[in-house]
């Protein structure tokens, strides 16, 4: 399991989300179904939530408003500095910008950053490459372009010292909706490039912030490794949960999980069993959870939810729906469409 995916994050972020579906007509129990988010958590500013909860409430507001083109580049515009706290901060008073991008690569678990981040040197240009390989494939377009476009908002706030941003490149085809992209971002992103990458110029790159704060530097470099130790995910359930949500995907194996998480199948065992829990009871309930969301939210075809949920074949998934709700995934889907009679 990567260090991103064992550290929790500030329901902040969740609510800028929530805000953002809003503004499109999705109302807020919508976009928590199946999260566990409850409405206390929302109003405490002070609040965790985990990367699975982020990720259900991203396939939320993805199922919600599959019309909205360029939906996960909008959804990226809407953060900033501020939004970040301690870790923005910490950019905002970098000597440069080539440093910031250090703080903001050494601490990216405080970001709501999904793919990995590297700088690199591409002759005349200095380059934030985003790599959204450890996405899961359903989500990797949208949080590829939501990353994009946050690190778009968060080089534009750092550079009032005269930085701009000279070009923004995808390895990918145009998307259809391409053009509402630029119409967001202000210039023609690129495509069929080597790079998913924000670029400067080098020389930016080594230009003073207009923020930079010596005394602040080491101190907010403190306050960031805190940060990282407090939000620490506790609890092995919570690291298997992780895996099944993420990398390793809902076909994963007790031994696949094991290894990722650097322990013997029977170590596993035990903690969980500790914990008052098994890996079964843990697949079964992230199933049931995505199985009826995505039932309810999705026209997905049987045997296509049954591969996307880890079931060998169709009937297997059938007769797990069956198990959770007493009716076969049509009847359950048309019941929730048909809603409450009289």
């Amino acid at each position: 399991m990567s260090q991103q995916d064992a550290i929790l994050h500030p329901v902040v972020i969740g609510q800028v989300m929530i805000n953002f579906a809003a503004r499109h007509g999705v109302d807020q129990e919508t976009c928590l179904l199946g999260t566990g988010i409850t409405e206390a958590e929302l109003q405490d500013g002070e609040a965790l939530i985990t990367r699975g909860q982020e990720m259900r409430l991203l396939e939320n507001i993805m199922l919600a408003l599959p019309e909205v083109p360029a939906l996960g580049f909008e959804l990226g515009l809407q953060y900033s500095i501020a939004t970040f706290g301690i870790w923005g901060f910490a950019l905002r008073t970098s000597r440069t910008l080539r440093d910031a991008i250090a703080v903001a690569t050494r601490y990216l678990p405080l970001s709501t950053a999904y793919c990995r981040v590297e700088a690199f040197e591409d002759g005349e240009r200095f380059g934030i490459g985003m790599d959204p390989q450890p996405i899961p494939r359903h989500l990797r377009p949208l949080l590829l372009e939501r990353d994009m476009a946050t690190g778009l908002n968060l080089l534009n706030e750092l550079g009032l010292a005269g930085i701009r941003v000279a070009a923004l490149e995808f390895q990918g085809p145009p998307p259809e909706y391409a053009a509402r992209m630029e119409s967001l971002c202000g210039f023609a992103p690129r495509f069929h490039c080597p790079h998913n990458a924000l670029l400067v110029r080098r020389e930016d790159a080594d230009r003073p912030l207009p923020m930079y704060d010596p005394h602040l530097v080491r101190m907010l470099d403190d306050q960031c490794r805190a940060q990282l130790q407090r939000r620490q995910l506790s609890g092995v359930a919570g690291q298997v949960r992780q895996q099944l949500l993420g990398a390793a995907g809902l076909v994963a194996s007790l031994e696949d999980v094991a290894s990722a998480l650097a322990m013997s199948s029977r170590s596993l065992r035990r903690k969980l069993d500790q914990e008052g829990t098994s890996f079964r009871a843990l697949v079964e309930e992230e199933r049931r959870q995505l199985a009826l969301q995505l039932l309810e939210g999705s026209d997905m075809k049987l045997d296509e939810l049954a591969i996307h949920l880890g079931y060998t074949d169709t009937a297997s998934f059938t007769r797990a729906v069956r198990r959770w709700t007493g009716q076969s995934p049509g009847q359950y889907r048309k019941a929730y469409r048909d809603g409450p009679v009289g």
